[in-house]
């Protein structure tokens, strides 16, 4: 069944919506004025996790334990001292927390283990649900940080995919822009790069190992050696657990190319995306969802509900998420929608929200 509240993090505060007996509508604010870069909630205790950036007071962390009703603060974490961060013009800085991409949560038997992804880059983990953190050096002493890693649209490498293998909790995927995928098989005592297939015509060597601009990856719960990748310069596929992908952008939609993407959990070969243009927004002004059901090889664009003339709208990495049949999306023009039938069809649900950062149901 699908969750009944959907979070969006927006430029002006975290917006709820919940599904009733008439609908979906607008329940709760929370955070007023102040940038909430990701929010979830925690499926194994329902904690609702809440990252903040409010730009002169810094990075925040919040969390609430009775659905949102009250929160309270918690330590965000800190890189240690002496540690340096490379800027996109190869200078160094000290580095420091600069914004909390994304949260997720543990193995099923680590149930306090979350995992952060931050700017500059750093992997952090949580082994006690957030009440303390730990840079993860074996990433972030990886040979290429210093060197390979650079901002894609932002002063810094920003890490924002973590996916970790409901089969095997040591088996961890994260994706970095600009760096590319990489994988660990211990825990994270070691990563490895896992870009072998990837081509960025932005890098001097555009098949390099490490380099890469993914702009999000997913992969599927009952079959997780089935990836998918947004990227840069193209939509790709694993099958093969991340040792090599194959590009389908050919196949797809308009440019090939967006932000986010959704795997159905039971169905490994079908997933979604929302492409844009160069511009970076709705491609011929026309806002569409396209889904494949065959890995990739055909593409639907689904289009009923939403603006098919004079749309801006640009959805993000996270603006987009899943759950059984419904699907939700947010744009960086304040407008975000819900389908209960898998895309087919949409419902507005607001046309004058903040700018739309993420979309989670919970």
């Amino acid at each position: 069944m699908p969750a009944d509240r959907i979070l969006f993090s927006t430029r002006k505060g975290l917006i709820v919506f919940e599904r009733g007996a008439t609908g979906w509508r607008l329940t709760s604010e929370h955070f007023s004025a102040a940038r909430v870069s990701y929010a979830f909630v925690d499926p194994r205790d329902e904690t609702l996790w809440a990252c903040l950036d409010h730009g002169h007071w810094g990075v925040k962390l919040h969390r609430s334990q009775d659905g949102g009703r009250s929160f309270d603060e918690v330590d965000t974490p800190a890189y240690p001292e002496g540690e340096t961060m490379t800027s996109h013009t190869g200078a160094q800085f000290p580095a420091r927390l600069h914004r909390i991409w994304t949260l997720v949560p543990g193995g099923d038997d680590q149930p306090g283990r979350l995992y952060m992804g931050t700017e500059p880059g750093g992997l952090f983990a949580s082994e006690d649900g957030g009440r303390s953190w730990a840079l993860n050096h074996g990433l972030w002493d990886h040979p290429s940080r210093t060197k390979e890693w650079g901002g894609a649209g932002t002063e810094y490498a920003a890490l924002h995919s973590i996916c970790v293998d409901p089969r095997d909790s040591a088996h961890v995927y994260v994706a970095v822009s600009c760096a590319g995928v990489f994988e660990t098989t211990d825990g994270g005592i070691s990563w490895q790069p896992r870009n072998k297939g990837i081509s960025s015509n932005f890098l001097p060597n555009p098949t390099a190992d490490v380099g890469h601009d993914p702009h999000c990856i997913v992969l599927c719960a009952t079959r997780p050696e089935i990836i998918w990748q947004q990227n840069h310069c193209g939509i790709y596929h694993s099958d093969d657990a991340g040792a090599s992908w194959r590009e389908i952008s050919d196949a797809g939609p308009s440019f090939g190319w967006g932000f986010p993407i959704a795997v159905d959990p039971l169905r490994p070969e079908c997933a979604w995306v929302v492409p844009m243009d160069p511009s970076r927004t709705s491609p011929d002004r026309a806002l569409a969802v396209h889904r494949t059901e065959d890995g990739g090889k055909t593409w639907q664009a689904m289009r009923q509900g939403l603006p098919q003339e004079q749309s801006y709208d640009l959805v993000l990495r996270q603006g987009m998420d899943l759950a059984g049949d419904a699907l939700a999306i947010g744009s960086t023009t304040g407008n975000a929608w819900v389908s209960e039938d898998r895309g087919e069809t949409w419902h507005c649900l607001g046309t004058h929200l903040p700018p739309i950062a993420a979309a989670r149901f919970a």
